[in-house]
């Protein structure tokens, strides 16, 4: 199995630079589950593209600190990208601003949490069942694109995760993200945060992420959707 992961996050920063990138941690994720399976990584937030005829068996969206709404030329793209691979049937895995990308490229709607941020470790149901998954987002998907179905959600953010037939996945969390990354993205980011975000952020690393439950998942939906 060979799949593109389409790099989103455009932070820059130096707390970024000393951290493994969106691709590299998406890699680990999969290769964690699926040793043998391959992984090329595009930064399309630097308008680095697959060519068209690109032969991979799975995309992976993943998430980014600029918005779906943002005027950014290769978002549009990406929306065109995402377009073109749903309407071939090619099966897309979307993370936070995949998620939410996917969501909005298919005639959904996204915008500001109804609550305000949703920071650290949160639990959600997925598919009837409870998983911890680390969050970072303030925005959401609040209508879903035809078709799709909802697999579940919490109280902060109600669409937590959907699919569209067997071709699309796609959920608001992190599941590429590791306990110390997220660990360090709480103390880095915490601070910039409304108080109460940030102690409960904090207070929620207590526990860590259902990582290899929500990594096999996104496996199990490529080979499924392999054998189609």
């Amino acid at each position: 199995m060979h799949l593109a992961v389409l790099m989103t996050n455009t932070d820059e920063s130096a707390f970024a630079q000393a951290h493994p990138k969106d691709g590299e941690k998406f890699a680990a994720l999969i290769r964690g589950v699926r040793p043998d399976w391959r992984v090329t990584v595009y930064a399309v937030k630097d308008s680095v593209f697959p060519p068209p005829d690109a032969p991979f068996d799975g995309w992976i969206i993943g998430g980014s600190p600029a918005s779906v709404h943002d005027a950014d030329p290769w978002i549009e793209q990406l929306f065109g990208l995402i377009r073109r691979l749903f309407a071939q049937g090619q099966p897309i895995f979307g993370a936070c601003f995949g998620h939410q990308a996917v969501a909005m490229a298919l005639g959904g709607l996204v915008g500001p949490n109804p609550g305000g941020w949703v920071f650290g470790l949160t639990d959600t149901q997925l598919e009837g069942r409870s998983l911890a998954l680390y969050a970072a987002h303030a925005e959401q998907v609040l209508q879903l694109p035809p078709g799709a179905q909802l697999l579940g959600g919490n109280a902060d953010c109600a669409i937590g995760s959907y699919s569209i037939g067997d071709s699309v996945l796609c959920t608001q969390y992190h599941p590429e993200m590791t306990h110390e990354f997220a660990t360090a993205l709480v103390r880095e980011y915490g601070p910039k945060l409304p108080e109460t975000v940030a102690a409960q952020a904090r207070a929620s690393l207590a526990r860590k992420a259902d990582s290899a439950q929500i990594a096999n998942r996104i496996a199990q939906f490529f080979e499924q959707a392999s054998a189609r």
